[in-house]
């Protein structure tokens, strides 16, 4: 069994480097890595290429993470499917093909989350739309959605372990948010 859950994590992290961003980015002629936050992701890409070209690479992003959930609840339940979630995540944030350099993580684990705890997924989207609307920062409604996230697991009353697994998870994309805390502590965050 450990070793199929190996090969799958394998497969996981692999999905998770798929470059959405750069990808996406590198089409109109753009290193997204040198525009605006310089971060891979789904906002950067909004705020270099319009709402559009931040949507596909979101949706891309997502699917990284509720592909390889999927995978794993097919294949072995929901334990499988939290560490498949972890290893697109890491896959996304620290991809072995360009540096380790990724991207925060925050629409792959929310692509896990719309397979892993589907009644929890559309308070998180209603948390990020609105949050990033009022503040016009996607970095404050990223935080406010993924640290709101726990609580909605405890919520909806899944088995005492996923609460505890899900903080974890949060905890890999809070990570990646430090620099922007810092920004927006002293009022330099980038706004959508």
């Amino acid at each position: 069994m450990w070793a199929i859950w190996i090969a799958l994590g394998i497969v996981a992290y692999v999905l998770g480097t798929f470059p959405s961003a750069p990808l996406v980015a590198h089409a109109a002629g753009i290193d997204i890595t040198k525009v605006g936050s310089g971060n891979p992701g789904a906002s950067n890409i909004t705020r270099a290429l319009g709402w559009r070209k931040g949507v596909w690479v979101f949706v891309l992003d997502a699917a990284k993470g509720a592909i390889a959930a999927g995978i794993g609840l097919i294949a072995d339940g929901r334990p499988l499917a939290y560490v498949l979630a972890a290893c697109a995540i890491l896959g996304h944030v620290f991809p072995a093909g360009r540096g380790f350099r990724g991207g925060k993580g925050v629409a792959t684990g929310g692509g896990a989350f719309a397979v892993i705890s589907p009644v929890v997924f559309p308070f998180l989207i209603v948390i990020w739309l609105v949050v990033s609307r009022l503040t016009k920062m996607a970095a404050l409604a990223s935080i406010l959605a993924v640290a709101s996230l726990p609580i909605g697991v405890a919520l909806v009353g899944r088995e005492a372990w996923e609460v505890p697994a899900t903080i974890a998870l949060c905890v890999l994309v809070m990570a990646r948010h430090f620099g922007n805390i810092r920004r927006m502590v002293t009022a330099r965050e980038h706004r959508i």
